[in-house]
């Protein structure tokens, strides 16, 4: 095999060795997209043996722009957020324990990469509007959170590598962008200093957001990170690429998250399973950092693994004011121009396909009610939730709450609280509208969590933190909140009017997601925009109107204050956030709030083995985290326990927000003693494999096809019972029958959570049959040993109309399997009928095949950590070339 060739890099005296892309790829490497050049890179630097054919592949993929080739990537770091973090703790020390009670050693169980975590999913908006609330809502935050914090502490105190950042320290993505990603980093191996990209994977579907800045990264499912963990590679196919050629250049007025939802609505157009998007031409290049990473952010929604944009002046212009140093800086100047990285606004390289988009063709833009990419003009908010609201409000009143009556009002989310232009404009929008005496409603609630506590530091500069506290903005928290579900109470005359009126209230909020439940359980409709318009929505109170035309409130001299009056401009923005940026902020705030007396203070084990607390409603061994019973693979008789229709999303599988006292989840916990008003979020219990697999499919809106029940609840076919799916489970598994679920297209769309896979694990399912399945929970899936097939489009759940007693017959030979491959279903009707059809095995790489066979990556992890342990050589099966 041919020797990678390598090269010398000199930056300020120092000397660094790097895989020279140039030599090695030749007239090829400008053709090939700047995402697998970094790819190439990793595979030289890292795969071994299997360099050269890794290699070979990514040079054939120009021929076609398509592979079915597998190559091998080794990220450089890991990025976690908490409750993410916290079914793989869980996951850990189960296998430690397993490990420990099978005779190992369970130290051997440690990151062999950098692993960070935030600590932002779990904050929620229980005080608003009010001085004092972020501080109320920090305190609330420890008073719940205290034991899966110290669960947490447990990690970084016998984890090698492991940081944990704790409560107000921001958004992962945030912490990501302005302090951890270096671009391109250097690293000593065996006493040579090599120069490389930056690369990682996170736990989070909007991992893709750094992204904007040049770092090559997207988000996989808890368990895939845990396989990084312990230095498995990720391995996938040679990944098509869809380039987006941007043109032309924002029109005055028009903001990142109009650009983000514009491009949503046109990539949700095509197929973009299993491919990554990257973005090129001369339009790339008048767009900021900022604008870039609230696009790239927003991958998951139009459905794609990336959205990358390549390393420029403006990547460093970022660096550069977020308080990078100088040499960083020209660091990654050098290297990116050498390595061959370096973005060219006028090369066209080879894609799978293009699309093409005119900057000066985006509108201010809203998106909704109920799903990201259904983009609308921002002025169109009375027509989307016409159908909603149809043949109502013949009462209506002025002066109070009715259909369209704007509930919550959130900035928040990682996708434009970490650009601080977006920020920046909705302070100036907030000051003029002060300036006219305007205030929201009193029934919208109304809060602002920025990513990070930059945030404050550069908006009290500005002079713009005081306006947008004068009419209800002040900052709640640092972290998700109302994105990810913890918006906390509605309003008192929201709810009354809810219960006396049955009206139709609306969220709006600057997030990535508005599926019906996920802002707040009691809301079915929410619009995702831009900060400055989530002001001037909660300024009108309601959606029930144009709000790019209509008077949104009345001035203190009785003059009706339209959005033109209010609205920045450009040189305004750029004006102030000339005055509020600093760059000497960034590295204080953070220190400053990693510092947490709070945190500092909470107690937490430091023994290589948890020590489980049987009475615990947070932590619990999980039962999967094992060696396994085998493959679930083979032929088998299945009932179905599930069927659904389109969109089902992580959120409706495993929920996030608040625990109801009255499900099946809230009892559970009030059965042991936990307060029934407070019982937290399930994104906080995730933990507690038995909160959440009680919590499974109890969104509202799902619906089970195989009956008329309700949410969480199926025909128990035998008895005809009609049970929850956990009681029903537990049935079938008792009398050895197994258990399939069916789902249209789009399943798994959403949050990364593996929770999603895991509860259907603990259901019994050995099959997931669905007509498409998003990229992470497809992974997650066969995270857990499941197998996901792809149904014909004739043979979806609205055709197959299945029934209580209806036998589905999977042949699925473990011998026999392979990606992508036929595997035959029969479908035997209760009247004895029956038919066959061909599903397609959703699985993209020969090591899935073999995670799998092992019956999930868990019992594969630990076969591979014992087998380390037997042959006296630590770490040598769980490690991988680290280069």
């Amino acid at each position: 095999m041919p020797a990678t060739k390598l090269a010398h890099l000199g930056v300020d005296g120092v000397d660094y060795t790097i895989v020279d892309l140039p030599a090695e790829a030749g007239e090829a490497l400008t053709r090939l997209p700047y995402m697998h050049r970094i790819l190439l890179e990793n595979v030289l630097r890292t795969a071994g043996d299997d360099a050269a054919s890794a290699k070979e592949a990514i040079r054939d993929w120009l021929e076609t722009g398509t592979s079915e080739r597998e190559i091998p990537f080794l990220p450089n770091r890991v990025l976690m957020h908490d409750t993410t973090c916290g079914p793989a703790l869980v996951d850990i020390a189960g296998m430690r324990s397993a490990l420990a009670e099978a005779g190992g050693d369970p130290a051997l169980l440690n990151p062999v990469v950098p692993v960070d975590v935030s600590t932002d999913h779990s904050v929620g908006v229980d005080f608003f509007g009010q001085a004092g609330s972020l501080e109320k809502n920090m305190a609330r935050e420890f008073e719940r959170n205290a034991e899966r914090y110290r669960f947490m502490k447990w990690a970084t105190n016998t984890l090698r590598g492991f940081t944990v950042h704790p409560p107000g320290t921001g958004i992962m993505h945030t912490l990501n962008l302005e302090r951890l990603a270096t671009v391109a980093t250097s690293k000593l191996v065996d006493g040579v200093r090599w120069a490389m990209p930056d690369t990682l994977i996170g736990t989070d579907s909007h991992t893709p957001m750094i992204n904007g800045i040049g770092v090559l990264a997207w988000g996989v499912g808890g368990l895939e990170a845990e396989s990084v963990f312990f230095g498995m590679p990720v391995t996938l196919r040679v990944p098509d690429v869809v380039g987006v050629r941007l043109t032309g250049k924002l029109k005055s007025g028009v903001l990142a998250t109009d650009l983000a939802l514009t491009v949503t609505e046109q990539l949700r157009k095509i197929d973009l399973q299993d491919r990554y998007v990257e973005f090129f031409g001369p339009g790339v290049s008048t767009l900021t950092a900022g604008d870039r990473a609230v696009v790239a952010n927003i991958t998951p929604e139009f459905g794609g693994n990336s959205g990358y944009f390549p390393i420029d002046d403006q990547t460093l212009n970022y660096l550069e004011v977020t308080g990078r140093s100088r040499d960083q800086v020209e660091f990654v100047r050098a290297y990116a121009k050498r390595a061959g990285l370096w973005f060219d606004p006028h090369t066209d390289p080879r894609y799978t396909a293009v699309v093409e988009l005119d900057l000066s063709t985006v509108e201010v833009s809203l998106a909704g009610p109920t799903r990201p990419q259904d983009r609308i003009p921002a002025g169109a908010t009375l027509q989307a939730i016409k159908p909603m609201i149809e043949g109502r409000g013949a009462d209506e009143q002025a002066g109070r709450p009715e259909d369209g009556a704007v509930a919550i009002a959130a900035i928040t989310s990682c996708t434009n609280t970490s650009d601080p232009r977006l920020v920046v404009a909705a302070g100036l929008l907030a000051r003029k509208a002060r300036g006219f005496g305007l205030k929201p409603p009193y029934w919208v609630k109304t809060s602002l969590a920025p990513g990070s506590p930059t945030a404050e530091r550069y908006l009290r500069r500005a002079g713009l933190l005081e306006d947008l506290e004068a009419i209800g903005f002040g900052v709640v928290g640092y972290g998700c909140t109302t994105c990810i579900g913890n918006s906390g109470p509605l309003t008192a005359p929201i709810s009354a009017a809810m219960e006396e009126r049955g009206i139709v209230p609306i969220a709006v909020l600057s997030g990535n997601r508005n599926f019906p439940g996920r802002v707040h359980p009691q809301l079915e409709a929410g619009f995702l925009a831009s900060p400055p318009l989530v002001v001037a929505f909660a300024l009108a109170g309601t959606v029930k109107l144009d709000i790019l035309t209509d008077p949104i409130g009345t001035a203190v001299d009785g003059r009706e204050i339209t959005l033109s009056m209010l609205w920045p401009t450009g040189a305004e923005i750029d004006e102030a956030l000339a005055l509020a940026s600093i760059a000497r902020d960034f590295k204080p705030a953070y220190e400053e709030a990693e510092a947490s007396p709070v945190w500092g203070k909470l107690d937490a084990p430091t023994a290589t083995l948890f020590p489980w607390e049987e009475q615990s409603t947070y932590i619990r061994r999980p039962p999967f985290a094992g060696f396994g019973g085998g493959t679930l693979l083979g032929s088998y008789d299945a009932h179905p326990l599930l069927v659904l229709g389109d969109d089902i999303t992580t959120d409706h599988i495993s929920p996030a927000g608040a625990i109801p006292a009255s499900g099946t989840a809230g009892r559970y916990l009030i059965e042991r003693g936990e307060n029934p008003v407070d019982l937290n979020v399930f994104a906080s219990r995730r933990g507690n494999w038995e909160v959440m697999v009680r919590g499974l499919f109890t969104n509202r809106t799902v619906r089970n096809m195989l009956a008329d029940v309700p949410p969480g609840s199926t025909i128990h076919a035998p008895s005809g019972e009609v049970l929850p799916l956990w009681d029903a489970a537990r049935r079938y598994r008792a009398d050895g029958q197994s258990v399939v679920v069916f789902a249209g297209e789009r399943y798994g769309m959403g949050s990364s959570r593996d929770w999603a896979a895991k509860g259907v694990s603990l259901l019994g399912a050995r099959a997931v049959l669905a007509l498409s399945f998003e990229r992470i929970h497809r992974s997650n899936l066969i995270g857990m040993g499941i197998l996901p097939l792809r149904l014909p489009a004739e043979f979806g759940p609205d055709r197959l109309k299945l029934r209580p007693g209806d036998i589905v017959a999977v042949s699925a030979d473990p011998e026999t399997i392979y990606p992508r491959c036929p595997v035959p279903v029969t479908i035997r009707r209760k009247n004895g009928s029956s038919f066959i059809f061909q599903a397609s095995a959703a699985i993209e790489t020969n090591v899935e095949i073999r995670t799998l066979k092992a019956g999930g990556i868990l019992p594969f992890i630990l076969d591979r950590v014992r087998t380390s342990s037997r042959t006296g050589k630590p770490g040598s099966a769980v490690t991988g070339r680290a280069g």
